[in-house]
């Protein structure tokens, strides 16, 4: 076994949310005592990914905290696993929204049958997964995590969702499963090609892999580059390989639909980072356009239908399509400004659009549904939450002052040099964020009592108007109780997210520091500099 310093930091991030799926799923006779828990481990492993941040020296290796030890000598595969500084910062986005996600869920009313130790112990497996798929320096080892957390995400769908969980399940499961299939393809042949450059010993080890097969011809490039692609694009999801999420963000349980759409779909967008630009560079260069093609039509499609949409959290899966447009166009753009400006969307688009799914969730939980036309009025008895969704709402649609207005102008500027055109189409999606956001605040928060707000403001159920030959009789539900705006634990839930959107819109430093060493080692791997370079920021390449 070989390791590094503080190895044992990102093997505690590894193993404690294992250890405590298979504690928190022994107390499934005891809901209570398995939500706390639950909270328990995940605050100990937000805790970890803390400790791992501060331990992580930006200017130092490109890949830190690393130990390897062998799992198939026969065929150089490793259980290898090491951090840089675009993995440290999603690592550490996991810790944040996971024990966020416990403590939201903590009333939710699950499926007949479902215990919240099964529920919460699929939670902490999935994280531990989702760890290792960031964290993963052996190629075999990443394709085989990065098909294995599709189970639990299954389960948590088909189990514990909506009306339609078996068909958004399965549908999740079969997109992601072939993209996968597709992505073992070229990592075979990457083991086969790393074979013939090393002397008849094939390896799977990444850094090995980005020596040896990156300066492959490039018609090799492109075939190889499509498979890992095609996977990436369909976990993205790009334009039009989306149309699991949608229907999966629509049948999830809340706490869920902020996992899938705030970490498990940024493993596409860190593949492209990760794979693609160091191991097929001369691919990377000759697709830039048609992967820019793609990346601007999500940012204007998902930004279209999302004005359309009347589910709340279809509309939340829309706007995520766009904005994941705009994190391809930043990464293919090929600036390492562009570049910071995309790993950081990744980083606030998981804080902002979680936090809109949260809120969103407390919403459908007084209101029992999920369609915005069932809302109305609902700030003059919900104060605060009617706060906390313009908040989340200004977040996601960039607005200064805000965590994600820093990563999307850091896009669009360091886009522009080298791709004018489709920055400025993408631009457009900026004035349709304004539009849809404002739009979903209005219906739900402004305007006349309507639907559940109406039942909340009179204390029993809105008035239902049955029409008849002799004209208009109005007929009253019985007795409700009334709409309660934030309680403690969910101000305690919500609380943070705030706090990090104003922060690090305010003084976003501590992420660009940590994430810019490891862009400009990507920008180098791949070959490419600076379209625009100062005296203060030069891309310097070894």
């Amino acid at each position: 076994m070989t390791s590094s310093s503080n190895s044992w930091l990102l093997a505690a991030l590894l193993l404690l949310p294992l250890v405590g799926a298979a504690v928190v799923t022994g107390l499934r006779g005891n809901d209570r005592v398995a939500k706390l828990t639950a909270l328990g481990f995940s605050l100990a492993e937000f805790a970890l990914a803390i400790g791992a941040w501060i331990a992580y020296a930006p200017d130092g290796a490109r890949i830190q905290q690393h130990f390897s030890f062998d799992w198939i000598p026969a065929f150089g595969v490793h259980i290898s696993f090491g951090v840089d500084g675009i993995a440290l910062v999603m690592i550490a986005v996991i810790g944040l929204l996971v024990p966020l996600v416990i403590g939201a869920g903590w009333a939710e009313k699950l499926p007949e049958g479902r215990t919240a130790g099964g529920f919460f112990a699929l939670i902490l497996l999935e994280q531990a997964l989702t760890v290792g798929v960031f964290a993963a320096t052996d190629v075999f080892l990443f394709y085989v995590l990065f098909e294995i957390m599709l189970i639990p995400m299954y389960f948590l769908i088909g189990s514990y969702g909506g009306a339609r969980r078996q068909y958004a399940a399965v549908k999740f499961f079969l997109y992601s499963f072939l993209g996968g299939l597709i992505m073992l393809a070229s990592v075979i042949a990457l083991y086969v090609m790393s074979a013939d450059e090393l002397g008849g010993q094939g390896t799977f080890d990444w850094a090995t892999l980005v020596q040896t097969v990156s300066d492959a011809p490039l018609s090799t490039q492109i075939w190889l580059f499509l498979g890992f692609f095609i996977a990436f694009a369909i976990k993205a999801p790009l334009v039009p390989l989306h149309t699991w999420l949608p229907d999966a963000t629509a049948e999830a349980p809340i706490g869920v639909a902020v996992l899938l759409v705030g970490i498990l779909d940024k493993v596409g967008t860190f593949g492209f980072l990760r794979y693609l630009l160091p191991l097929f560079p001369a691919a990377s260069e000759a697709l830039t356009p048609l992967v820019l093609v793609l990346a601007v039509a999500g940012v204007i499609y998902g930004s279209l239908l999302a004005v359309g949409q009347s589910d709340m959290k279809r509309f939340v899966a829309y706007v995520s399509i766009a904005h994941f447009g705009f994190i391809a166009l930043g990464i293919f753009a090929f600036s390492s400004q562009a570049m910071t400006g995309s790993v950081t969307y990744m980083v606030n688009h998981s804080i902002a659009t979680g936090m809109l799914i949260l809120v969103i969730g407390m919403v459908i939980a007084r209101g029992g549904s999920s369609r915005i036309a069932d809302y109305g009025g609902m700030a003059k008895l919900t104060p605060l939450l009617a706060g906390t969704l313009l908040i989340a709402g200004l977040a996601s649609l960039s607005l200064p002052g805000t965590s994600s207005f820093i990563s999307e102008f850091l896009v669009l500027v360091g886009s522009y040099p080298n791709a004018p055109v489709y920055t400025i189409i993408a631009t457009v999606g900026m004035v349709f964020a304004a539009l849809y956001v404002l739009w979903l605040y209005q219906r739900i928060m402004q305007g006349p009592l309507r639907g559940a707000a109406l039942v909340g403001a009179t204390g029993g159920a809105a008035p239902a108007t049955v029409e008849g030959g002799g004209g208009v009789a109005v007929a009253t539900e019985p007795e409700t109780k009334k709409i309660l705006d934030l309680n403690s634990r969910e101000k305690w839930v919500l609380a943070p997210l705030v706090l990090l959107i104003v922060g690090l819109g305010l003084y976003p430093k501590p992420v660009l520091a940590t994430v810019q060493p490891s862009v400009d080692a990507t920008m180098c791997a791949a070959g490419q500099t600076d379209p625009v370079q100062s005296a203060e920021r030069q891309l310097q390449c070894p």
